[in-house]
């Protein structure tokens, strides 16, 4: 060989190692890890499969039931709490928690539980109550007793006087969220203790450091059972303020919300909710997920937070610059938004806006429509716009969130006043409470047609069967040709192999207030556009006024179940006709 062409060869060789080198380089800087851009699915362990008979889901029931997950294209299930509690607010008051509730089942059925999700590459997340405990619990007993180490391990107060009476009183003026005020007076230990939600349910005092240490200390004990991260519950009221130089607390001012002076919304509540203390705490969390991902290795242990904060608030929650935080705050833009403003494209418009212009640039979104806290999407959107909304948060940039029972359309079950059981709505009255209870989207997930909806083989359930369980079942669904379930699993599935939804870029406006259109583009890949109408109407629209750069005609790939449209047929983009409640998902293919 010629020492020219030698040259010539070395040359191109380095060329091609660097053109290799900045390929490699592309593709890290454009690669996602798996909770990027997952399908999360929360478990309500009570209702999703009872596998015993005794009317009470449990761990061996969901067990039972993972291939339907990996079926539907789920890529993690988070678990509503499992551990040990008297179930005064049913699992989120925990008296031990390093064991599992027996109706639930043991620690054995949770590995059983843990060993068949990996199996079939199906993640485990855990709910993780870290603000309060049950009065239960062996930690508060010590803390009445003032046993060492436990003094201080809840928020104690002396209380005050009425200047008047000579009475004691609570230290201040605080609601908690189950109506009522936040301080119960223990006789005992002869003070009171904070408690945000039910009286028995005692804040932990995180000001004391053995109580952050104890914490971590759960969240290691389950990262040790191999769990892939944690949803932290009620993350907003972990840390209430200071008392000040006189030892006392201040009152919060009223809201002007409401008169009910019971209702934690007719105080403003910003001296027990939002504290900057909440954040670091969060980020000393995530130090506990990264210091188990480096010494034992494998893929990221997520942190999913609760939030329900102003958005300023909220973002912070991701960590910044020098600091990491959580990796996903739930996005609850899509439920109050609509919530507070009705149904309609501009307040679908509102809620994406509000997220992804707050977004810290590089951290991920997350879509979120409903939870066992909130009234079933379908019942809330609308059972005409269920497969719209399951649409929307699959199409929109990021990780999506499915409460149990959206993906089939299920609606709040209709829960009387002597089978009300939520204690949010059992400290009210017979004539309000259904304000307040959160038991119609808990009814047992819907199976089959038959008996008890094929959630239990026992005589009675824990709460009575929502309405709809005879045509919005799994069973019926698969069998349909067309239907809620199958809307769902080929939107999952399109998600899964578009290179666009996982990395692409996004456009959205609403048409008018029933039309919201989204168009998610990436260099090199047929772009998507997202077009549901959830009006009562049929709607006309021409999407070049949305984005001229579109081809006369769209393809097809999912449509609602409603939908008259044929699947991969060719639809042009002016004069486009829907129908009330039609979603169209099309690509330029």
């Amino acid at each position: 060989m010629k020492r020219s062409q030698l040259l010539a060869l070395v040359l191109c060789l380095g060329l091609c190692r660097i053109q290799a080198c900045q390929d490699k380089a592309e593709a890290a800087s454009v690669s996602k890890d798996w909770w990027e851009t997952a399908q999360f699915y929360q478990i309500y362990p009570r209702s999703f499969m009872d596998s015993d008979g005794d009317g009470i889901g449990d761990l061996n029931g969901i067990t039972s039931k993972l291939e339907y997950l990996k079926d539907i294209g789920v890529t993690a299930a988070w678990l509503s709490p499992i551990f040990t509690s008297p179930m005064a607010d049913f699992g989120y008051d925990i008296s031990d928690f390093f064991d599992i509730q027996p109706e639930y089942g043991t620690l054995d059925d949770f590995r059983a539980l843990i060993k068949k999700a990996n199996e079939l590459d199906l993640k485990i997340i855990l709910d993780f109550v870290p603000n309060h405990s049950s009065d239960e619990n062996v930690w508060f007993q010590k803390s009445v007793k003032r046993e060492k180490g436990y003094e201080d391990f809840y928020v104690w107060h002396d209380g005050k006087r009425n200047a008047e009476t000579g009475e004691r009183e609570p230290p201040s003026n605080w609601l908690q969220a189950f109506r009522g005020s936040a301080w119960e007076w223990n006789e005992e230990r002869q003070q009171y203790y904070l408690h945000q939600f039910a009286v028995k349910q005692p804040d932990l005092n995180y000001r004391n450091p053995a109580v952050v240490e104890q914490m971590k200390r759960v969240l290691r004990y389950w990262l040790n059972e191999g769990v892939a991260g944690f949803r932290c519950d009620a993350v907003p009221v972990i840390f209430e303020i200071e008392p000040d130089e006189n030892g006392q607390y201040l009152d919060e001012e009223l809201s002007g919300l409401t008169d009910d002076k019971d209702n934690r919304n007719y105080l403003k509540s910003e001296l027990i909710e939002n504290r900057p203390e909440n954040i670091e705490m969060v980020y000393q969390w995530r130090q506990v997920m990264d210091d188990y991902e480096r010494i034992h290795g494998g893929y990221t242990r997520v942190l999913l937070i609760e939030t329900y904060a102003p958005p300023d608030y909220t973002m912070q929650f991701y960590g910044n610059r020098t600091v990491k935080g959580a990796h996903l705050p739930f996005n609850f833009n899509l439920i109050t938004e609509l919530a507070n403003n009705s149904v309609s494209a501009s307040s679908i418009k509102t809620a994406v806006y509000n997220w992804l212009s707050n977004l810290p640039a590089g951290r991920t979104s997350n879509w979120v429509i409903g939870n066992h806290d909130q009234r079933r999407a379908a019942s809330r959107y609308g059972v005409a716009n269920t497969d719209a909304m399951n649409m929307l948060v699959m199409v929109l940039p990021g990780a999506s969130v499915t409460y149990q029972g959206e993906e089939l359309g299920m609606t709040d079950g209709v829960i009387s006043w002597e089978d009300t059981v939520d204690p949010a709505a059992c400290n009210s009255n017979k004539d309000i409470f259904e304000q307040f209870t959160r038991d119609p989207s808990r009814t047992p997930f819907q199976w089959t047609d038959g008996t008890n909806a094929g959630f239990s083989t026992g005589a009675k359930t824990w709460l009575p069967l929502a309405d709809d369980y005879k045509t919005a079942n799994v069973q019926t669904e698969s069998s349909d040709s067309r239907s809620h379930l199958k809307v769902y699993k080929a939107m999952v599935a399109l998600r899964k192999e578009s290179k666009t939804l996982q990395y692409g870029s996004i456009k959205y406006a609403a048409l008018s207030d029933d039309v919201f259109v989204v168009k998610r583009f990436l260099a090199g890949s047929p772009s998507i556009v997202y077009v549901g109408n959830i009006g009562s109407s049929t709607a006309t629209v021409d999407l070049s006024t949305f984005d001229v750069s579109l081809p006369e005609s769209l393809t097809l790939k999912v449509s609602n179940v409603a939908s008259t449209k044929t699947e991969n047929s060719n639809l042009k983009i002016t004069g486009l006709s829907l129908a009330a409640g039609e979603a169209l998902v099309l690509n330029t293919s």
